[in-house]
């Protein structure tokens, strides 16, 4: 799977119905067949992967020692509410009422791309977000980065 990029604007039908955009539905090959899955996020926003996503996700957290009580107390918070959604003819997803109560999402929605997923926001908790940018940005990213950041500068 090629990363997904972009930033959409999508507004909730009196159902919780969110039309997927046309330009992201295109990033997303199969979506009509395969389905997705939806889950919590980590800011109080929701999370979509795609059915292979979603599973390489799983088959990572499988690897986890289920012995030990952190691991344990992660997986049923990070699980916690994961659904399977489908995506209809027209491109139209059901999103479900309790996850859309977790993350305070009414009838507005911010889709942003995050490589191999899909952020779900409430537009106020995302400009918000998106508003606290660091002053320090470029050490955040030499950071982050590590030495794969500093061999760009060689």
């Amino acid at each position: 799977m090629s990363f997904l990029i972009g930033e959409y604007d999508c507004k909730l039908d009196a159902k919780g119905r969110m039309m997927i955009p046309a330009d992201l539905k295109r990033q997303l090959p199969g979506v009509e067949t395969e389905g997705l899955v939806i889950l919590r996020g980590f800011e109080k926003q929701l999370t979509i992967y795609t059915k292979v996503e979603w599973e390489n996700t799983v088959n990572e957290l499988n690897k986890l020692n289920q012995y030990d009580k952190i691991n344990r107390d992660f997986l049923r918070f990070f699980i916690r509410g994961a659904m399977s959604i489908s995506v209809d003819s027209v491109g139209r997803t059901l999103l479900p009422k309790a996850l859309l109560d977790y993350a305070g999402i009414k009838g507005e929605v911010i889709l942003s791309c995050q490589l191999n997923k899909i952020e779900v926001w409430e537009p106020g908790a995302y400009d918000t977000l998106m508003n606290s940018m660091p002053d320090n940005f470029a050490e955040m990213a030499e950071q982050v980065m590590g030495s794969a950041g500093r061999r760009g500068n060689e």
